[in-house]
């Protein structure tokens, strides 16, 4: 970590922090702040842009979970935002994502795209055509919201995962 954590519970100045602090608790509920959370509560107005954009981004859209998990995923692993990667991973095999297809998102090989999924990989055409995506607009730097997120993560190094790799099981 390259900035120190801040204390939980975190101290708040005003009420306005309070209810910042709040906000967060109620959104990761019933599991505490996480350690993305005691880093971005150094400034509590960024941390509510925060809640609220990613927030809506999780919870707010029409993607399918195993499609919107195998996106953050796949911009984790090209990223190498472990922590990531060890938060939605489960997530995604939680949501169907076949252990053959979490090992084809954890490669970290640029994907080529080709007609339908490759052969053995588990994954559906949507789920193959959805990493291909997420790995060209990660690795031609065109930011999105989970590569806002892992560059975040991997430059402040929250939850001490660089250089670790995917060592989350699915």
């Amino acid at each position: 970590m390259r900035l120190p954590y801040v204390t939980d519970p975190p101290p708040a100045a005003t009420p306005e922090e309070e209810a910042i602090i709040d906000a967060v608790r109620a959104r990761r509920a019933p599991r505490p702040l996480q350690p993305l959370d005691l880093t971005l509560l150094h400034s509590p107005p960024v941390t509510l842009g925060w809640n609220h954009f990613l927030s809506a981004i999780r919870t707010q859209t029409t993607l399918p979970a195993d499609i919107r998990e195998l996106a953050i995923c796949r911009v984790a692993v090209v990223n190498r935002a472990w922590y990531e990667w060890m938060h939605h991973a489960p997530l995604a095999s939680a949501a169907g994502v076949t252990p053959a297809g979490m090992d084809v998102c954890k490669d970290p090989a640029p994907l080529v795209l080709e007609a339908g999924s490759p052969e053995g990989s588990g994954l559906t055409e949507k789920q193959w055509l959805v990493l291909c995506y997420a790995d060209e607009m990660t690795r031609s730097v065109e930011i999105a919201c989970y590569n806002c997120v892992s560059r975040f993560l991997v430059a402040l190094d929250i939850g001490e995962k660089n250089g670790t790799g995917p060592d989350v099981a699915h």
